[in-house]
């Protein structure tokens, strides 16, 4: 599956711009955090596919889901089962693009400010996200930063009643995706 993403995100991209440069990464992380009233909930994922276009800007994610770790097993149970429907809906997707493109030296290290604009797809729904993150540019390598919030509701994820206190309703996603030039 992974291979198949990868290859998928490299044609799509290098169909874009035969010249641009192509940057991409299969262990990026993903972060989520909850605060609810009685429990603080998180999982890291650092399975995470991504590639991006450095001249068009396009940008792309693809997370399996059940790839998500969890301090308790009961917990990453509960997410999978109850909550994310993993089997039903395996993946997270986001098909988008850094909209200020032209302001980010690849060729020059430094931290840019960036602001990404697309499509994130959770648990079946399809939702219009923009948000600030950074990309860090050091010896030929970029890591892309980014935090934003999600609400579940927005993507038909529901909370029992007899658990809604444990769980916020506003979720804290941190993205981290060092990359690497396919150009190399």
């Amino acid at each position: 599956m992974k291979k198949l993403f990868a290859l998928s995100a490299v044609v799509i991209l290098s169909i874009s711009f035969a010249f641009g440069q192509k940057f991409m990464t299969k262990n990026g992380t993903i972060h989520f955090y909850s605060d609810g009233q009685m429990e603080k909930i998180e999982a890291f994922n650092h399975q995470v596919n991504s590639a991006l276009d450095a001249s068009s800007g396009n940008f792309v994610f693809k997370i399996l889901i059940k790839s998500f770790e969890f301090e308790k097993a009961l917990m990453q149970e509960h997410f999978n089962e109850n909550y994310m429907q993993s089997d039903q809906f395996p993946n997270s997707t986001f098909n988008g693009k850094v909209t200020n493109i032209k302001e980010i030296n690849f060729a020059k290290d430094g931290t840019y400010n960036a602001i990404v604009e697309g499509d994130l797809t959770m648990h079946g729904v399809t939702n219009k996200v923009k948000t600030n993150g950074t990309f860090e540019v050091k010896g030929g390598k970029i890591t892309g930063k980014s935090t934003f919030n999600v609400l579940v509701k927005d993507y038909n994820i529901t909370i029992p009643k007899a658990v809604v206190k444990n769980i916020a309703e506003n979720i804290q996603i941190d993205v981290n995706v060092p990359m690497e030039s396919l150009s190399k």
